[in-house]
């Protein structure tokens, strides 16, 4: 979904009627158990949690003016999506998220790289999202990130 959004509010605000009850409660989700340090922001265009500049002057790599990416919330064309890096980045954490997504759904998540495709939102495990939120703190992320630059 494209969107001149500048904030959380208004990107949901913008999103589609029937979505908006599901992407505030992301949102909220994300919110209630990211730990410490990250920040909210748009970025993107989709709503951003990132290790800001002030904790990692450095930036994104790829344009050092923004900060580090972690975690993105977006509406697209045919599903809601769940951009986290951390899976990307950890084969174990992936690992992790797969089996237990698995354990409930019984069947795969819809997933690219680091991408959580939810096309029902009757099918979105919050609890284990929660889970998923609180599995990776700033430092440990800054880390990661550092290690995977060096590959």
């Amino acid at each position: 979904m494209k969107t001149t959004a500048t904030t959380p509010q208004e990107y949901i605000q913008h999103a589609p009627e029937e979505r908006r009850p599901v992407l505030q409660k992301l949102r909220e989700t994300i919110l209630s158990n990211l730990p410490e340090g990250f920040q909210e922001t748009m970025n993107y265009g989709m709503i951003g949690y990132v290790v800001p500049h002030e904790l990692y002057p450095e930036g994104y790599h790829c344009d050092p003016k923004l900060p580090l990416p972690f975690i993105n919330l977006a509406s697209q064309k045919s599903h809601i999506a769940l951009y986290h890096m951390g899976i990307y980045a950890n084969e174990e954490l992936f690992e992790w998220f797969f089996t237990e997504y698995k354990s409930r759904f019984n069947k795969k998540p819809g997933m690219g790289k680091s991408c959580i495709r939810f096309k029902n939102p009757d099918q979105i495990p919050f609890d284990l999202l929660e889970q998923l939120m609180k599995k990776i703190t700033v430092t440990e992320w800054i880390s990661t990130y550092e290690q995977a630059l060096k590959r």
